[in-house]
């Protein structure tokens, strides 16, 4: 079994709140939402740090726009 840890995540209300309507969206509570995001960022981030660029496409249009990473 893999060793958890606890830490403590302040947010503004603003963050919270948008934590708390993806975590109703999406029906999973604010800890898997949290998990879920950084596994996103963290493949994100190799993909960006290999060369790759990512993109969102309109499905009707079929326009793209980039992301920008920092």
């Amino acid at each position: 079994m893999t060793n958890k840890r606890t830490m403590t995540l302040n947010l503004s209300d603003a963050e919270m709140s948008a934590l708390e309507v993806l975590a109703e969206k999406k029906d999973l509570n604010k800890t898997v939402v949290i998990r879920q995001a950084l596994r996103l960022y963290q493949m994100v981030d190799q993909r960006m740090r290999e060369g790759k660029k990512l993109f969102i496409e309109d499905e009707l249009t079929k326009d793209k726009s980039e992301l920008m990473f920092i």
